[in-house]
């Protein structure tokens, strides 16, 4: 397949054919299962502490003939701890089990759990290249995002020296992308309690440029909303399928792209 390049100004600077990378058959379901591994790895273990619930000092025995004893009474087998007490007789409330007040969770979440998952390495690298097919295909990507009549194609290397962010949108919009962008200013209020956990707002995802090395454009590219900048090397299912969905709009540098083909990446 035979793309156009396009530098800033959205001037023709010759064509390039694409790696065979991006000749793989579209597989929903790798990529589905490769962005899903590495949701699961990237999870931060998360539970109660071990002792919650069971951090009061008093113990009150069930035996009879003790001198701190429940039996005999009348009273539920329902664990107690010691609020006060005079003589032989003292007041006491439920505490421990479920069922108490400040008792301990029945099934509570666990940090000791595993939530690593494994990958074959052919899958894992079968399940990008089809990703990469999936970004070149118009139809697909034009479902999530506002796509440029000229789409698909490849912008000139001379965007990596990019160094301010206004430039890197004024370039951005000149390639017909000015509706995406726009797109993906909108911000929402997320719902639930992730409000309270520094994730208040939730974004579009927008278009991903894919640079061949470390470059001024990370950085410059990085306040753009929506727009995410990769090294090529980086690439993997879920930044090019994100929410395992397979037609993100993509945009290669023709260095990145050389890069591929000379390290046979992904292959």
């Amino acid at each position: 397949m035979k793309l156009k390049i396009v530098d800033g100004k959205n001037e023709n600077k010759g064509e390039k054919d694409l790696p065979s990378q991006f000749s793989e058959p579209i597989r929903p379901d790798l990529i589905k299962k490769a962005v899903h591994v590495i949701q699961a790895n990237n999870r931060q273990a998360y539970g109660s502490a071990p002792d919650a619930g069971q951090r009061h000092s008093s113990y009150v025995s069930k035996r009879r003939n003790s001198y701190r004893t429940t039996y005999g009474i009348g009273q539920s087998r329902t664990p107690r701890k010691v609020m006060s007490s005079r003589g032989t007789r003292f007041n006491w409330v439920g505490a421990q089990v479920p069922q108490t007040v400040g008792g301990r969770r029945a099934h509570p979440p666990k940090a000791s759990k595993v939530w690593d998952q494994k990958l074959n390495r052919k899958e894992r690298r079968k399940a990008i290249r089809s990703a990469l097919s999936a970004s070149m295909e118009k139809e697909l990507v034009g479902k999530k995002h506002q796509v440029p009549e000229t789409y698909p194609y490849i912008i000139a290397s001379s965007f990596e020296d990019i160094s301010k962010t206004k430039d890197v949108q004024d370039a951005l919009k000149k390639l017909g992308l000015g509706k995406e962008l726009s797109r993906c200013e909108t911000k929402t209020v997320r719902s639930g309690k992730g409000t309270m956990r520094g994730r208040k707002y939730r974004r579009k995802v927008g278009p991903l440029v894919v640079v061949s090395k470390e470059c001024k454009l990370s950085k410059a590219g990085a306040n753009v909303p929506g727009v995410e900048i990769l090294e090529v090397n980086s690439l993997n299912a879920e930044a090019l399928a994100p929410g395992a969905v397979p037609g993100r709009l993509v945009l290669f540098t023709d260095k990145s792209l050389e890069v591929m083909e000379k390290e046979k990446l992904f292959l």
